[in-house]
């Protein structure tokens, strides 16, 4: 049997001043899936409310949109995968073998405090499969608890956006909090690269998390490894 992998995306479209779009950052789905794709896994996506999930405007735009960015844009077949995700009410945990949650600022506001992904991240994490995140991808899993209650993250060394790489993007008077703050806050052993923007992933056990999207590719090819251990 091919491992299955879970590809959580957002649905949501706008920072919280709806002049400011915002979405899925495509080529952290697109690096990661293409990687899974070679490594013959099945894939699958899911957001929050299931359903359309809208595109991050600035990942449409170089360096962010290459190769497989733009193969998948111009790609009917997988532009309508992004038409109709499921749903965490129609995800059987057991079914998958990792769970990656891409980015995009859009993810702050609908992954953070999602029951429904959490009940599956909290599952797949307790059974040793792995919990994977690029990006803002992490605010997934900054109120994820364990089955005793206490955070997912907490003691785990970890990555995801930094608050330096939100200042040098422009958006931390938009963005609804300071995720790297909140890790911190959780318990979560925080680290980043020496320079911003640049691809790093950090593995601690089954637990899995890339910085910006830079690391999307570098996180997938870790997760790869593991299961293919």
């Amino acid at each position: 049997m091919p491992k299955r992998i879970l590809n959580v995306v957002t649905n949501v479209a706008h920072y919280d001043d709806p002049g400011h779009p915002t979405g899925l950052w495509l080529s952290e789905l697109t690096h990661a899936w293409h990687v899974f794709e070679e490594a013959g896994y099945e894939q699958t996506l899911v957001s929050p409310a299931g359903g359309k999930v809208p595109l991050e405007p600035r990942a449409l735009k170089f360096p962010n949109y290459d190769k497989t960015a733009k193969a998948w844009f111009n790609d009917p077949a997988k532009m309508a995968l992004l038409e109709n995700t499921l749903s965490p009410d129609d995800i059987n945990s057991a079914d998958y073998d990792a769970i990656y949650f891409t980015g995009g600022h859009a993810v702050m506001y609908d992954f953070l405090d999602s029951a429904g992904l959490q009940r599956i991240t909290r599952e797949m994490y307790e059974r040793g499969a792995i919990v994977s995140s690029v990006c803002h991808g992490y605010c997934g899993l900054l109120n994820t608890t364990l089955s005793d209650g206490t955070y997912l993250i907490a003691g785990k060394h970890m990555t995801g956006f930094a608050w330096r790489e939100e200042e040098l993007a422009k958006v931390d008077k938009l963005v609804p909090y300071n995720a790297e703050k909140v890790a911190k806050e959780r318990g979560g052993l925080y680290e980043k690269a020496r320079l911003p923007f640049v691809p790093y992933a950090v593995v601690d056990g089954n637990l899995v998390t890339g910085q910006n999207p830079a690391s999307a590719k570098k996180t997938a090819k870790e997760v790869v490894a593991l299961l293919n251990k």
